[in-house]
């Protein structure tokens, strides 16, 4: 699954999603990690819902959002497009999170991750 983290540097998550200038996409799965690509934000306006709607658009394909703030209508923005939005706080290390990420990812990941990991897809869990 595609994962999108706030990042200066792409070695900490340590922006406030709508002051993100740029995301650091990686696929991450149970067995392997992989940073993908880094998507810059343009200019959109500065309307804070024109701000919100550009980021949502540039991480459509993404099930999870890492960042260290984010605020309540820019959460909703990307949970009604079925993505996860992840405050960590304060500034954590990018790679730790990926590690811990796979680790969840290798046992009996909870539900809220289970529908992250099947964007897209309309499955059902047994329990």
């Amino acid at each position: 699954m595609k994962v999108a983290f706030t990042s200066t540097t792409g070695e900490m998550i340590d922006e406030h999603f709508g002051m993100a200038k740029n995301f650091h996409i990686w696929e991450i799965g149970p067995e392997a990690s992989s940073f993908v690509e880094t998507v810059t934000v343009g200019q959109h306006g500065d309307d804070e819902e024109d701000k919100i709607a550009a980021r949502a658009t540039i991480l459509r394909e993404c099930a999870i959002v890492y960042t260290m703030a984010i605020g309540g209508p820019a959460a909703a923005k990307l949970v009604a497009l079925k993505i996860h939005p992840m405050k960590t706080n304060s500034p954590v290390s990018l790679p730790d999170m990926v590690g811990k990420l796979q680790e969840v990812l290798k046992g009996n990941p909870p539900p809220w991750l289970r529908k992250a990991m099947n964007k897209g897809e309309e499955v059902s869990f047994e329990d």
